[in-house]
């Protein structure tokens, strides 16, 4: 299946590493050079806006869902292609599934791990079929890449882990999934 739009979830705020900013912003850039359309969650802050801004100085579309209550807290974008403001999470969270083709998880906090849990359950639950990468910038993934395989050694998962998510080290690695 080529993937024509892309959802990103990744943290408001930059983190302390650098290579998360810049992998982000590279994520961006690359969708653009694609033409693959970037649907995010519409926070201009942290990775989010890395990621969207890559996308727009380099000409790529960018689409973003920010619920009401967070327009002041993740401090909505207002140089995208299109944000659309929603009532809740659960809707901003249905709204970019709906939205994208396939998601990419970059480094993030509690939003970013709740979203990565819903779409994969959601894959398990057969509600969607979406590709799932985790973007395992600089090992920051490496504690919880190694819980999900205990999950499968024990017994608590349906597939193997490599059946749902597609772990990437680097944003060019992503090219090689999209162009198929």
């Amino acid at each position: 299946m080529k993937v024509t739009s892309l959802a990103v979830f990744c943290g408001s705020k930059d983190g302390k590493n650098p290579a998360y900013r810049n992998e982000a912003e590279a994520i961006g850039r690359l969708l653009a050079g694609r033409g693959v359309a970037l649907i995010y969650g519409g926070g201009r802050n942290g990775l989010m806006g890395a990621a969207a801004d890559g996308a727009m100085q380099n000409g790529g579309t960018v689409r973003g869902v920010i619920p009401q209550v967070l327009t002041q807290w993740e401090h909505q974008h207002t140089d995208i292609t299109e944000l659309m403001v929603v009532e809740d999470m659960h809707i901003r969270k249905r709204t970019l599934y709906e939205m994208c083709d396939a998601a990419i998880i970059l480094p993030g906090g509690y939003g970013t791990l709740d979203e990565l849990f819903e779409i994969l359950t959601w894959n398990q639950l057969s509600i969607h079929n979406k590709m799932v990468f985790l973007l395992n910038t600089a090992g920051f993934y490496d504690h919880l890449i190694a819980h999900a395989r205990r999950m499968q050694e024990e017994g608590f998962l349906y597939t193997a882990i490599e059946e749902q998510i597609i772990i990437l080290e680097k944003a060019e690695d992503i090219l090689q999934h999209i162009d198929a």
